[in-house]
């Protein structure tokens, strides 16, 4: 139901304010604003998604709990798709997204009506908790960085000479 009302009312309410803006200030200012807005957004919605991505890779790399950068970046993919909608309303709120603390209260806000069952980190094998000390147990040898000794692959090569062409003609869909 609740959907169905954002469905309704945002439209309503971004005709409505298209509205009131154009009779402020005419047809062309806004239709400008509005452009503005969308080029605007993208840029800081590359921005805020370059460092959201830099925030889930380091997650990773220190085997921490990655929920927030991975939170941040659907706020920010979402607020991206509210910049590019015309309007002011839509754009108000993807503005608002792009602040990181706007972020977090909406992270705390909706992480009260949702609950984790279980969260884990790595393949096969033994369960493994993420966060401090997360390194200590059978599984820390598994995310060493830099190459092991299983990790050489063998094998055999021969060099095929440059001159060498093909014996056949070809199709005419490859250059021989």
């Amino acid at each position: 139901m609740w959907l169905f009302l954002a469905f309704v009312a945002v439209p309503l309410i971004e005709i409505a304010l298209f509205i009131q803006v154009g009779g402020l200030i005419g047809l062309w200012p806004t239709l400008m604003i509005v452009l503005l807005t969308a080029i605007l957004g993208t840029a800081l919605v590359r921005r805020e998604g370059l460092r959201a991505l830099s925030d889930l890779q380091n997650s990773f790399s220190q085997l921490q709990d990655p929920t927030r950068p991975l939170a941040h970046g659907a706020m920010i993919l979402f607020s991206g798709a509210l910049l590019l909608t015309p309007g002011f309303f839509t754009d108000a709120c993807g503005f608002a997204l792009l602040i990181p603390a706007v972020r977090d209260a909406v992270m705390r806000f909706i992480s009260t009506r949702i609950k984790v069952q279980r969260f884990e980190m790595g393949g096969q094998g033994p369960r493994t908790q993420a966060g401090p000390g997360a390194h200590q147990g059978p599984q820390a040898e598994r995310y060493r960085p830099g190459p092991r000794e299983d990790d050489v692959i063998e094998g055999d090569y021969t060099e095929v000479p440059p001159s060498k062409r093909a014996n056949h003609p070809g199709s005419g869909w490859t250059k021989h």
